[in-house]
């Protein structure tokens, strides 16, 4: 029979995440063409690259809510998380982000990106 010690240290080998991680930040500011029909495609868009994508890790995503006014008009946050600066390597060139780049070109009045490593 488990102890619950035994229990706690499998609990911590499945759930433990990679020691480190790189974040890529997506924020959008999208123009006046952008319909609630076209964020609609674009945020379906964006949210089926890790299907097309093996390199994403992770993904999630977000319309901006914060009560401080200092989002400068960006509206939308992406996540996106790789395991390795060669998976965003491959991430950023590849034929589904670039597509996704393309379709959202027209829209787009301001985008801000940024990368980090976690710590």
């Amino acid at each position: 029979m488990k102890t619950p010690k035994d229990v706690l240290e499998t609990q911590e080998t499945i759930t433990k995440a990679p020691e480190k991680l790189l974040r890529h930040v997506v924020l959008f500011n999208f123009n006046e063409s952008a319909t609630p029909e076209v964020l609609k495609t674009i945020e379906e868009a964006f949210a089926t690259l890790p299907s097309q994508i093996a390199e994403i890790h992770s993904f999630e995503w977000g319309i901006n809510n914060s009560p401080e006014g200092l989002d400068k008009g960006l509206t939308h946050c992406f996540f996106v998380t790789f395991l390795s600066e060669a998976d965003r390597a491959t991430y950023l060139p590849h034929p589904a982000h670039q597509a996704f780049v393309t379709l959202i070109g027209p829209y787009v009045e301001d985008v801000t990106v940024v990368d980090y490593w976690t710590k």
